[in-house]
């Protein structure tokens, strides 16, 4: 698949075929995601793989909708079941130490976003559907993984073969999104 058309095509999977991730396919979208760019090349990203069901049920249940999202409107998580039926959940970690914080612009959040980007497109590529997952605990999901304090868990990533292929989004026009020169209102 071209790289424009991997960008076009992809969507967000939240529904998964109980198909398991060959390994090759998950070492090539984890290279993907190695090989983003980030921050002075300092490459802070980490990714925890899990395939335990037990341990992606819970993950799940940690993705609920709190009181903090419902009270921004969110009723549900679509993606909570995702977490728990893809054959392979990816927790996106970084370590905000070994990145750049200029102006209170932490760079860590920049280059996590930079490599689930590219293991998403990765896994487009190869017939694997997935989501970006924000809405989790992260406190609880840290002490079950054993994920360090100083390590800051950015995303989710439920990662599988889609049980059907819907169309992507539609998305809003390039005049809508795009300015010349200075803003317009």
């Amino acid at each position: 698949m071209e790289t424009l058309e991997a960008i076009r095509t992809r969507h967000s999977v939240r529904s998964f075929s109980e198909r398991l991730v060959e390994p090759e396919k998950l070492r090539a979208v984890l290279e993907a995601a190695r090989c983003a760019p980030s921050w002075a090349n300092l490459q802070c990203c980490r990714f925890v793989v899990v395939r335990d069901p037990a341990v992606k049920r819970r993950i799940s249940e940690l993705s609920s909708v709190d009181t903090f999202f419902a009270a921004k409107g969110y009723k549900t998580n679509p993606s909570q079941m995702a977490l728990a039926e893809a054959p392979v959940v990816i927790v996106i970690c970084a370590l905000p130490n070994l990145s750049g914080d200029m102006r209170h612009q932490q760079f860590y959040m920049t280059d996590a976003g930079l490599a689930a980007q590219n293991l998403m497109l990765a896994a487009h590529d190869l017939g694997l559907g997935s989501v970006f997952v924000s809405i989790f605990e992260d406190q609880p999901l840290a002490e079950m993984l054993g994920i360090p304090a100083y390590v800051s868990i950015v995303g989710l990533l439920p990662l599988g073969y889609p049980q059907e292929e819907p169309a992507a989004p539609p998305r809003k026009p390039l005049d809508e999104l795009v300015f010349n020169e200075r803003w317009q209102s």
